[in-house]
């Protein structure tokens, strides 16, 4: 089965342009073959981008050129996943924007492609594992510094009223039913076990 030339281009919204894009991969490509997103690059579930990787879609010595490395997705992490995928399936991906990956190399040398995936991979793993952490510190001191502020996290604590202890001695000694207990408080069913479960109203 021959092989073939495809092309990808994706814009964040409807009302962005792909003109751009488009005229930069018809210079590789043909227009008929290449696939268009309008959709953010925050995940991998755009229509076009799917169908690319379906069974209709690239095979095994197929060759996938973008503008840049972004149009796959904006998260390093998936973007490693989806050149380690192209490398397993033996899809040749071309990326405009870095001229290294346009090497063409002649037979019996697809090592240096390989060797040039691999150098790629490895960066991006090592910016999304730097990423990831970076988020992590951010998220922590924002928590230490809203907690140095007086912010509380988790569930708030359960107001309950005066008579709370006593309604629920009654209720666990079997002297009234938990609907009366709920009741006799004025707590819901949710929040009536909640506060039974962490104790509230006892002193």
């Amino acid at each position: 089965m021959q092989s073939r030339v495809m092309g990808y281009a994706r814009v964040s919204s409807r009302e962005q342009n792909l003109d751009r894009q488009l005229l930069e991969l018809k210079k590789y490509v043909p227009e008929e073959n290449i696939v268009v997103d309008k959709q953010s690059g925050k995940d991998l579930d755009r229509p076009g981008y799917q169908a690319l990787k379906g069974a209709l879609g690239l095979r095994s010595g197929d060759t996938l050129y973008i503008k840049s490395l972004d149009r796959l997705s904006r998260n390093k992490a998936d973007i490693k996943g989806e050149l380690e995928w192209f490398q397993k399936n033996n899809i040749r991906l071309m990326i405009l924007d870095l001229p290294t990956s346009m090497i063409q190399v002649p037979t019996g040398q697809e090592w240096i492609v390989e060797m040039i995936n691999n150098i790629l991979i490895e960066v991006l793993s090592s910016i999304a594992q730097q990423e990831r952490e970076m988020i992590r510190t951010r998220q922590r001191e924002g928590i230490d510094a809203a907690k140095l502020a007086g912010k509380s996290f988790g569930r708030p604590r359960i107001c309950v009223p005066d008579n709370f202890s006593a309604v629920v001695k009654d209720w666990q000694d079997g002297r009234i039913t938990a609907k009366e207990a709920m009741k006799l408080t004025g707590l819901k069913r949710s929040s009536f076990y909640h506060a039974v479960k962490g104790g509230e109203g006892k002193r």
